[in-house]
């Protein structure tokens, strides 16, 4: 059953993939130039955070194995991460409605419980992009994890457990209440959604990301 629906899976059109992402700048310092609502981010009404329970600011990227624009993104986002700061949690959500992006949903919080997520996070973003491998069934997934050497039969086992399926209810329950139009999407403490910045392209996004992470830091502390 699951692999008749993982082919069907791929065989659906792949989510909207925005084109913020079209520079390769390094990650931005503190922004200079001052944000404005409704240009550069949006307040998120009511909040919703991904996990309540964790005290620290949470900064969420929404992305697809699939988005050309996420691969370009994703080195920019884990130096980011890399420099956060003990107080932020970045956390990566995959979009999961529908077609290709769903399926790698399924693969990702896979191997997550498994703890093998980063033997083939970047290797899949790579497969796409730079290998231009083609995915036609769960078989040829499996048979390109089994070559990064993850068990095959344990990853299969993994794609419909209940904590894979909880996770998959999760995002598809939490990500259309922060309003997500398209792929790279960062939310900041389930309270702020950035659109980009003045200065454009990355630099843009990244410089609102920092921004907003100030705010917070600023809002939580009454200031």
């Amino acid at each position: 059953m699951l692999n008749r629906l993982f082919a069907l899976l791929l065989l659906l059109p792949v989510g909207a993939c925005s084109a913020q992402t079209d520079e390769s700048p390094a990650p931005a310092a503190t922004p200079a130039v001052e944000r404005v609502e409704g240009r550069d981010f949006v307040a998120i009404d009511p909040p919703a955070r991904w996990d309540e329970a964790d005290p620290r600011i949470e900064v969420v990227e929404v992305f697809a194995y699939t988005c050309p624009h996420c691969a370009h993104f994703e080195p920019l986002f884990q130096a980011w991460k890399a420099k956060a700061g003990e107080d932020v949690r970045p956390v990566q959500v995959p979009l999961a409605f529908g077609g290709t992006g769903e399926a790698f949903a399924r693969v990702f919080y896979a191997a997550e419980s498994m703890g093998v997520l980063e033997k083939i996070h970047q290797p899949t973003f790579d497969a796409f992009h730079t290998e231009k491998r083609q995915f036609g069934n769960l078989g040829d997934v499996l048979a390109y994890y089994a070559e990064l050497g993850i068990d095959r039969a344990a990853m299969e086992a993994a794609l419909d457990s209940f904590v894979v399926n909880g996770k998959l209810a999760q995002v598809q329950q939490v990500v259309p209440r922060w309003g997500v139009e398209g792929t790279p999407s960062i939310i900041v403490d389930g309270r702020y959604r950035v659109l980009g910045g003045p200065e454009g392209g990355l630099e843009g996004t990244l410089a609102t990301l920092d921004y907003l992470v100030a705010k917070r830091r600023a809002e939580r502390s009454g200031n």
